[in-house]
């Protein structure tokens, strides 16, 4: 007994613990006592316990467990503390009282386990049990399984989560133990009660023997929904509640009230997910593709067994979905079809909304099948649509269902309709908006009327369908149309509709409901009136009844107001009476006259309609005297204003009598008692007047006075409606006009917004501009009063329109409304009369709050998307939150209640994934804005958790929740935030982001306050801690805070509560404190006191700084000016009327404000050099961040406080965005007057910037890039360059930016990327760009790539660093990016690399793939085809290297200076049009001397037009400058002279738009003189270019292609028919040579050109007269020559020798015999075969007239001494060839066949060179050509020229030029060939194409021109030079100086001097090359 005692002595909770059995007894039984006299379940006593209960309830003794047991539950049933120990409670009970053989204790540990639920620890005990299920010992399982199902039972499945036992059931069901199994099946009876036949599925493979057992048991059960029968204690009130209905008998009722508890759990939820994707076959793929269809079907039944599985797990179904759906849309076997279709329906149902993401692509299919008759088919695929309809919303398949709607074939849509009725059972009234309702109805009505009856019955169902679901009323509107008999039948088809949802209500109800709340409102809105001042006036107008509106309410939504109306009268009195405003009943007209006539002289009311106007204006004058001296309670207002508006009214004519009239009505408002009745009268005169030019002001004036006496908001009403109800927009614009000046004078308030917005955007839509720029102007007013929250009505407007509006809200933003002038003294409405001026603003605020409509959106809000916004999954959560977001913009504007959004949102501030919760942070942004003060409600719930996202470690995630934070305090004031002990449990956290975050936060708004809650002390202790924190920020920040938790606190307060402090932490802190307290701003009370009265009667008080001493009061003009600027973020709330609501800017003192005078910039000498040393010398960290950390932004401040003015500083590195914003504005409006200190602090500056580009805002990073656009224009013209240490500091962020998705940035960007080439080598600017190729966002790798090639396009290959191999190489790497855009712009920069640089970009690109290698050389040639393109995009992008237009700014400025009026300046600064190209070939000149010399560095710009006077041209040809600065001094003497208007025309021709060009060449062949003078080679050019242009397949692809042929058409044809003859015919035969000697040239232009002939032909008759037929006929004979009969018969067509004939014989016909006469200038005609074949048709011809005989001896006679001739000839050749081949005689017999080449040019020598060597022939060759360098001397024109001395023969009279002509038939064979392919291959050495050539006319056909003056030849050589330059700088066409070397390649003579030519030409590009490299 000796232990006993010992043990006794021991404390109860010793005992507990003792080893002794019988001292646990004891202290059990002890403790059990204990427990149940403890009657506070929070005491301390229970805690002493907490580690024990394990003990207690798994005591080995089983008696003592007993005991513990009962003691553990009374515990559980208690102690507030109970919840701690479930864990290793419940896992003590499974395991070591489960098993007890008693069942006492089995019971008990039961019971403990359902104490623990009921103390809401549900979820562990079930975790535990479930583990228990596990166990090995069956006793342990059974008993777990009856805890599970009496939880259950009763709990209820709300609290016992079925899914985690349902999955575990079909296990237990195969347990060896019979026990177990029983337990199973009473477990599932009792699940069966709780979700019915949701259950089946998950046990459908159980066996089938216990399967039929559980059936039999589940039949039994009651039918009743189910009721938990124990509830857990934050449900016991309903418990209770349950109970006392019972009691009552209402259990029906009870039952009713809880039918909701029960959730409807879905089976669905309940099954295991299946994956299936990696179970297809694998070839399945193949298989469904197979020709066999057994193979096919194989392949789907596979597909059709997996997809049975009822729940799929989520996966890449996007293959199998599309194959499928090729089955049903393609596949011939119907059999397939319907296979198909199922398992689509298999893989929809399994999936549900996962499948929705594929619905959109199967739906059209499934509908277009339906044209199948079969119903097995049918049947398939309408389960098939359904099934997918369930995956989706209607929403989403709309679209694609109403494009079926059309079809043709009846069965698809009356299967279309059917679906459709079958989707609106599913739908809800909020599910089916009007939106879509519209669109489907009107689909639906073309259906009731189709042919098909089962299309109609069909669509009836249909609209009966959402007839039932969404009520009668929004179904009405669209059913306008249908007649009697067909709405019956929809109606019917509506009873008979069953929908998903069991909606049963009728419509009848609908419409029973609708009535009363309508009364309902009515009346409250009338008993609300009756307090209202006339302020309010506007609001209760729609309720009143119709008559009211005309005259008191405001006519809603600008419908016109009718004047007067008897029925008014009435409800009009007793209104007036309760407003207390003046009231007159309407009055006759008699009774009127009666009035006037007793005030007014006799005289003047008989002249007020008299018809001479005289008399009128005399009678105004005596009525404006009359009324003058009026008393103002005599003075009849209305009866006067009858008489004014009596005949001829408001119609009066003369506007002298009218002005008068006006200021007589202004007069009367003015004077008299003026009512609504009188002003109803007159307004609509004076609205009409309004626009008038003369009455116009005056109308204005009585409009105001009327305003004054009816008040503005009624006044504005009635006249804006009576505007915009007629049509003339000057009177609109005027109205608006007036209306805008009227709110500045009168103020705002009592102004219905809403009406007037509808009026405003009516203004918006005008035509007329003035409408718009007044409504706009309006706008900016409105702004002034409402704030912000005004734009939120216009966001659907046009971008451009709200740019107009934006930009009128910023010339707003910072300016206060000005006190109103007028309406006050009359209506002091409040009684008071001076009717506190400071107040004024804020009642506006919140009025225009109030008058916001607000949308209720709790409906949307609904169960579904709650739970979307708390899934699981990351997508669907986003999704959710995207719904939320789209729900308020929808709305705008919502009222407070929002149902469960605040707490789902809750749950989304901290979630795992940081997008949602910035997300999240924007939607609640979103919700102030759109709820207005009312989110004060939400500020605990909602507002305080967005505090607590302030330490998220995630810079934008703080960034977001502060700007979240500040829109909400904004809207509620902070009054909200700082009551409670919510602030001060934030700022306990140790979390140093959340710290800092809060601090700056409250240091920002405390000092905008006038006065605080007292729990602000709550965070006093707290902020002392911070002071201490080991992070530098926090107690930096607490030391900013700390003056202002003074100002509010006071110093003494703040001492005291230092008291807790530790004494070395308080010595500190009471330090800090005596610091603060001199900092501390002035005394907060004196001052709101101070600026809530009037400061000196002028602007309101809010804008009053907080801080500003009462002495200060009276600068309060002065300072009210920079304050409203800071306060601009404000929105409407900013003038609500809570005090803390305003946010007055503390800091600005006085001092400072004069300080904001001075410089912003201080020059600081060698400040710059010496910040550049720091940074080399690594004393200062280096600029280069990812994102720019706390400490960069420290030293970036330490280093500009001793250069920036401290006041701009602060706004530079403030928290809000809006003092950037303010900061960049000043700092533009000094960028002019301080340029140096702008270039001395420019590092600084720079960098600041880049921090800048790191803010989410848009308007900051638009401010930025508009003030460094102006910078750089600025460093630009003061030839600034930028150190290396700036453009590294800030370059590389620039380019960050220029991958932004907004175009403006990027475009903004981009031109300050092209400014910047200007101040820093653009070569250096390279590797910056081409790092911002690296980036991973894709736009930025396009914009960087695409300026890379405009720096090489502008620069030249130099740029290209470190090489251009390099360089390209990396460029090239993105031709195989992901991206369409990036592939783009790479293979664009290589294009443009490959134009500046020709076929060594291959080289330098190094190896390709195939497939990249393609594009590019794809790409290479298409931009071939665009000659001109490159040098255009020149013109526009390049910043050129002259400093007079560096920059669209300083073209901006130069603008009014030049004079743009004349032409020629415009084509200049106009960039050719790459069409225009061959038309203005010849108007630019190449200097290749100065390019040689030329370092690279510039590019040969598009040469700039020439302008000379004609005499010019009679002076050897100068090659001019390729720039010309100044506008031609011959340009004044316009049109006197045939040059200066060659000038023009020329200047015109060269314009960059191709119709000028047109035009122009028109205009120059309609002047018959000019046309003339053109000579044949300039029209041989001129005809080439608009053949060439006609056949450009380019020109199709332009919008006006067709435009632009035909009008080159017209011009070709008037060219033939102006020009020269003779000239036009000889052009057109050499150009018909050319084009058929050019391989490359296509049969089209071949065609074109004789067409042209033909033409020509046919307009012989009149013109054979002036040809000189001499040239033509040589032209034909050399054309003949060349195309010898039998060559011309080769031809592919037979054309071109038609073509000759027809000439020839027009030509005999019409001159007859006298043709051979025109021989004179062939040389040897009788070897012509022209001769021969004019003698055929002659004496064919003579055949015919009967005189043959003579032609015939001619002709023998040419022919005899043909021959002979030739035997002569070959003799001669052939002595010569013997000289050539003796040694000695070589020389003489060279130079003797070269004179007889020369004198018969024609003659054949093949024959005698043919027999011999190759070396002879090439001797011979070669010594020609010495021989003929010799004697026509080596260069007679330099060869720089180009031009090959043939065109210098042109010059000389026929008979002296012997030059020989091309290619005698025997000459032919080898010259042409050889040379040929000589030519090909020195033109690819000099990088051009052997494509088209543009070949000169040959030799002699320009030979004879006696009749063309000189001029005409010189012109000739200008024009040639100009075209060869323009040729060879578009490389793709052959320049001029290769035809010629084509053409004299014939002959041997000529060839040397151009090859001499070539060579130069060649030596000298090689130079220009290798100068570039």
């Amino acid at each position: 007994m000796g232990d006993d005692s010992e043990w006794m002595k021991l404390p109860v909770d010793q005992k507990c613990e003792h080893k002794l059995w019988k001292a646990r007894l004891s202290g059990y039984e002890e403790a059990l006592k204990i427990f149940q006299k403890i009657k506070d379940e929070k005491s301390p006593e229970w805690s002493k316990f907490l580690g024990l209960i394990k003990k207690f309830v798994t005591d080995s003794n089983a008696v003592v467990q007993l005991k513990g047991l009962e003691a553990a539950l009374v515990y559980v049933e208690n102690a507030h503390v109970a919840g701690k120990t479930t864990g290793e409670v419940v896992s003590g009970v499974v395991s070591k009282v489960f098993n007890q053989p008693k069942a006492k204790a089995k019971e008990l540990g039961i019971e403990i386990c359902l104490m623990f639920i009921e103390i809401e620890k549900g979820e562990a005990v079930q975790e535990e049990l479930l583990k228990g299920l596990d166990n090995k010992n069956p006793k342990i399982v059974v008993a777990c399984i009856e805890t599970l199902r009496k939880a259950l039972s009763e709990f209820g499945s709300k609290i016992i989560l079925l899914k985690p036992i349902i999955k575990v059931l079909p296990k237990l069901f195969e347990s060896r133990e019979k026990a177990v199994r029983d337990e199973a099946k009473l477990i599932a009876v009792e699940i069966y009660r709780w979700i019915r036949d949701a259950l089946r599925p998950p046990l459908q493979n159980i066996n089938s023997v216990q399967l039929k057992e559980l059936e039999e048991e589940w039949v039994k059960l009651p039918t009743g929904t189910p009721k938990p029968s124990r509830f857990l204690r934050s449900q016991q009130e309903l418990e209770a509640k349950l109970e006392q209905q019972q009691s009552a008998g209402g259990d029906a009722e009870g039952g009713g009230d809880d039918g909701d508890e029960v959730p409807q759990i879905d089976a669905y939820e309940l099954l295991e997910a299946v994956e299936i994707l990696s179970k297809l076959p694998k070839d399945f793929y193949d298989k469904i593709e197979a020709k066999k269809w057994q193979e096919r079907k194989e392949a789907l039944e596979a597909v059709e067994v997996l997809v049975k599985n009822p729940k799929l797990e989520a996966g890449d179904y996007a293959d199998l979905v599309k194959a499928l759906k090729k089955v049903v849309g393609k596949d011939t076997n119907v059999m397939l079809v319907a296979l198909a279709a199922k398992c689509l329906t298999g893989l929809a149902v399994g999936l549900r909304k996962k499948f929705g993401q594929y619905a959109g692509h199967v739906v059209p299919t499934i509908l277009e099948k339906f044209k199948e008759k079969k119903p097995q088919v049918v049947q398939a695929l309408q389960e098939a649509i359904d099934a997918v309809f369930l995956t989706t919303t209607l929403q989403n398949i709309s679209e694609d269902v109403l494009a079926v709607m059309d079809n043709k074939n009846p069965t698809i849509k009356q299967q279309t309709s059917l679906f459709i009725a079958r989707s609106f059972r599913h739908c809800t009234a909020s599910t089916l908006p009007k939106s879509l309702l519209k669109p489907f109805c009107a689909a639906l009505l073309k259906h009731i009327n189709d042919s098909a009856p089962e299309v109609r019955d069909a669509a009836f169902e249909a609209l009966g369908t959402a007839l039932k679901v969404v009520g009668e009323k929004a179904v009405n509107p669209f059913l306008a149309d249908v007649d009697k008999l067909k709405l019956d039948k929809i109606k019917e088809c509506s009873e008979k509709v069953e929908l998903v949802h069991g909606k049963k209500a009728g419509l009848a109800a609908d419409k029973k409901d609708f009535k009363p709340v309508a009364g309902r409102t009515a009346t409250s809105g009338a008993a609300g009136d009756k307090d209202t001042k006339d302020i309010s006036a506007p609001k209760p107008g729609p309720l009143k009844k119709a008559p009211t509106t005309k005259t008191g309410g405001p006519p809603k939504k600008g419908k016109p107001a009718a004047p007067g109306g008897a029925g008014s009268t009435g409800t009009k009195n007793k209104k007036g009476l309760e407003t207390k405003e003046i009231v007159e009943p309407d009055l006759s007209i008699e009774v009127c006259e009666e009035k006037a006539s007793a005030v007014l002289p006799a005289t003047c009311i008989q002249l007020l309609d008299s018809s001479n106007w005289k008399e009128r204006l005399a009678c105004m004058e005596e009525f404006q005297k009359a009324v003058e001296l009026m008393d103002r309670t005599e003075m009849p207002c209305q009866a006067l204003v009858r008489m004014l508006a009596k005949k001829p009214g408001w119609k009066e004519t003369n506007f002298q009598v009218m002005q008068m009239k006006l200021h007589i009505v202004a007069l009367i408002a003015q004077k008299g008692n003026f009512s609504k009745t009188s002003a109803q009268i007159v307004l609509d005169g004076l609205v009409d007047k309004i626009g008038d030019v003369k009455c116009g002001n005056n109308a204005k004036e009585a409009m105001t006075a009327i305003a004054e006496a009816c008040m503005l908001p009624w006044t504005a009403e009635q006249v804006m409606s009576m505007a915009f109800s007629q049509k003339n927009p000057k009177n609109q614009s005027e109205t608006l006009n007036w209306l805008s000046n009227a709110i500045k004078e009168f103020g705002f308030s009592g102004l219905n917004v809403k009406a007037f917005i509808s009026n405003v955007k009516t203004a918006l839509a005008a035509t007329n501009p003035a409408v718009r720029t007044s409504a706009i102007t309006l706008l900016g007013v409105m702004y002034l009063y409402v704030g912000p929250s005004l734009r939120m009505f216009f966001e659907d407007e046009k971008p451009a329109l709200l740019s107009q509006i934006d930009a009128e809200f910023e010339k707003m933003q910072g300016q206060s409304p000005p006190a109103p002038t007028r309406g006050i003294s009359k209506h002091s409405i409040s009684g008071t009369d001076e009717g506190e001026d400071g107040d004024e603003p804020d009642e506006v605020g919140t009025d225009v709050v109030d008058l916001l409509p607000r949308t209720e959106i709790s409906d949307k809000i609904t169960s579904e998307l709650v739970s979307k916004i708390g899934d699981k999954n990351w997508k669907i959560r986003k999704e959710g939150l995207d719904e939320v977001a789209a729900i308020i913009n929808e709305a705008k504007f919502i009222q407070p209640n929002i149902g469960e959004l605040p707490t789902a949102l809750k749950g989304r501030l901290n979630d795992s994934n940081k997008i949602l919760v910035q997300q999240t942070l924007n939607i609640l942004q979103q919700l102030a804005v759109a709820m207005g003060p009312n989110i004060k409600q939400h500020v605990k719930n909602l507002g305080i958790p967005v505090i607590t996202v302030l330490g998220d470690s995630k810079n934008n995630v703080r960034a977001a929740a502060l700007a979240t934070v500040n829109a909400w305090a904004e809207q509620t004031g902070m009054k909200e935030w700082l009551e409670g002990e919510d602030l001060s449990e934030e700022l306990k956290k140790e979390n140093p982001f959340l710290r800092q975050e809060l601090l700056g936060w409250l240091a920002e708004k405390l000092p905008t306050l006038r006065s605080t809650p007292t729990d602000l002390i709550l965070c006093v202790p707290h902020l002392y801690s911070c002071l201490e924190d080991r992070n530098g920020d926090v107690r930096k920040k607490a030391q900013d805070a700390l003056p202002f938790f003074m100002m509010h606190l006071g110093y003494e307060k703040m001492a005291k509560a230092t008291g807790k402090l530790k004494p070395t932490s308080k010595d500190q802190v009471l330090a800090m404190l005596e610091k603060a307290k001199a900092n501390m701003p002035a005394k907060p009370a004196a001052s709101a006191k101070a600026t809530s009265k009037p400061m000196g009667g002028s602007a309101p008080a809010k804008f009053q700084p907080a801080s500003a001493p009462v002495e200060d009061s009276v600068s309060s003009t002065v300072e009210t000016k920079p304050d409203p600027k800071k306060a601009k973020a404000l929105g409407v709330s900013s003038k609500a009327k809570s005090a803390q609501g305003k946010k007055v800017p503390s800091k600005t003192s006085l001092k400072e404000d004069e300080d904001k005078s001075g410089p912003i910039f201080i020059v600081v000498p060698n400040g710059k050099e010496q910040r550049m040393k720091d940074e080399k010398g690594l004393k200062v960290l280096k600029w280069n961040f990812t994102t720019p950390r706390d400490e960069y932004i420290e030293q970036l401040k330490t280093q500009m406080s001793s250069c920036v003015a401290k006041w701009l500083q602060d706004e530079m590195f403030h928290s809000d965005f809006q003092h950037h914003n303010k900061a960049l504005a000043v700092m533009v409006d000094h960028l002019e007057s301080e340029k140096e200190g702008v270039i001395g602090c420019l590092d600084l500056i720079l960098k600041w910037l880049t921090l800048r580009f790191f803010d989410t805002n848009t308007s900051v990073l638009m401010k930025a890039l508009e003030y460094l656009k102006l910078l750089f224009t600025l460093l630009s013209e003061e030839e600034y360059h930028l150190t290396e240490n700036e453009a590294s500091s800030f370059i590389p962020y620039l380019i960050l930016k220029v991958g932004e998705p907004k175009d403006v940035i990027r475009k903004d960007v981009r031109a300050i990327l092209n400014r910047m080439c200007l101040v820093y080598p653009a070569s250096k600017m390279f590797p910056f760009i081409m790092e911002g190729t690296k980036s991973k966002n894709s736009k930025q790798r396009a914009e960087c790539l695409e300026e890379l090639g405009c720096l090489v396009e502008s620069y030249g290959m130099n740029v290209c660093q470190p090489t251009p191999g390099k360089a390209l190489k990396e460029i090239a790497i993105h031709i195989g990016d992901r991206d369409n855009a990036v592939r783009n712009a790479a293979l664009n920069t290589i294009v443009t690399v490959y134009n500046v640089h020709g076929d060594q970009v291959f080289k330098l690109i190094g190896t390709l793939s195939e497939k990249d290698m393609s594009m590019l050389e794809e790409r290479i040639k298409r931009s071939a085809k665009r000659p001109s393109a490159a040098p255009v995009k020149q013109m526009e992008e390049k910043p050129p290297r002259t400093q007079s237009v560096n920059s669209n700014a300083n073209m901006l400025r130069k603008g009014p200076a030049e004079d743009m009026s004349s032409k020629l300046n415009q084509a200049r600064s106009m960039s050719g049009h790459p069409e225009a190209a061959q038309m203005v070939r010849r108007e630019f000149q190449l200097d290749l001397d100065e390019i040689e010399n030329d370092n690279g560095t510039v590019r040969c710009e598009m040469p700039e037009l020439v302008q000379h006077k004609l005499d010019d041209i009679f002076e050897p040809v100068l090659i001019p400058e390729p720039k010309i600065r100044a506008v031609s001094p011959h340009f004044d003497d316009m049109h006197s002279n045939t040059a200066s208007t060659i000038n023009f025309i020329i200047s015109q021709v060269a314009s960059g738009d191709i119709n000028t060009s047109i035009q122009a060449l028109t205009q120059l062949f309609q002047i018959e003189s000019l046309a003339r003078e053109a000579s044949t080679g300039v029209l041989k050019d001129l005809m080439h270019g608009l053949i060439t242009l006609m056949l450009d397949s380019r020109i199709e692809d332009l919008e006006e292609g067709q435009q632009v042929i035909r009008s080159v058409n017209l011009l070709v044809v008037k060219v033939l028919e102006k020009s020269d003859q003779t000239n036009i015919l000889s052009a057109l035969l050499v150009l018909l040579q050319d084009s058929l000697l050019a391989t490359a040239s296509s049969p089209k232009f071949s065609e074109l050109v004789m067409k042209c002939l033909w033409r020509m032909v046919r307009l012989l008759p009149d013109t054979i007269n002036s040809i000189n037929l001499d040239r033509i006929l040589l032209d034909i004979h050399i054309f003949m020559k060349v195309f010898p009969k039998e060559k011309l018969k080769q031809c592919k067509s037979e054309f071109p020798i038609r073509t000759l004939k027809t000439l020839l014989h027009t030509l005999c016909k019409l001159k007859g015999p006298k043709i051979l006469d025109h021989l004179t200038m062939i040389d040897n005609k009788n070897e012509s075969e022209l001769e021969a074949h004019l003698c055929r048709m002659m004496k064919h011809s003579m055949d015919q007239t009967g005189s043959k005989s003579e032609k015939e001896t001619e002709k023998g006679a040419s022919r005899i001494d043909e021959k002979s001739s030739k035997a002569k000839v070959n003799d001669f050749l052939a002595e010569i060839f013997k000289k050539i081949g003796s040694k000695e005689n070589t020389k003489e017999g060279l130079a003797e066949l070269y004179e007889y080449k020369k004198k018969y040019s024609d003659a054949d020598i093949e024959p005698f060179l043919k027999n011999s060597s190759q070396f002879f022939q090439s001797y011979v060759e070669r010594g020609l050509r010495v021989i003929e360098m010799e004697r026509e001397g080596k260069g007679r024109l330099p060869a720089s020229t180009g031009i090959s001395p043939q065109t210098e023969v042109t010059c000389m009279p026929a008979p002296t030029s012997t030059v020989s002509s091309i290619g005698n038939t025997n000459g032919e064979e080898v010259g042409p060939s050889v040379y040929l392919e000589r030519l090909k291959i020195l033109r690819q050495r000099c990088g051009l194409d052997n494509t088209k050539q543009d070949e000169r006319p040959p030799l002699t056909s320009l030979l004879s021109k006696p009749a063309v003056p000189p001029v005409a030849s010189s012109t000739d050589m200008l024009h040639s030079k100009l075209s060869q330059l323009r040729e060879s700088r578009e490389q793709h066409q052959h320049s001029d100086l290769d035809s010629n070397q084509t053409h004299s390649s014939g002959t041997m003579t000529t060839s040397s001097s151009s090859t001499a030519n070539i060579d130069d030409l060649k030596k000298r590009l090689e130079r220009i090359k290798s100068s570039r490299k």
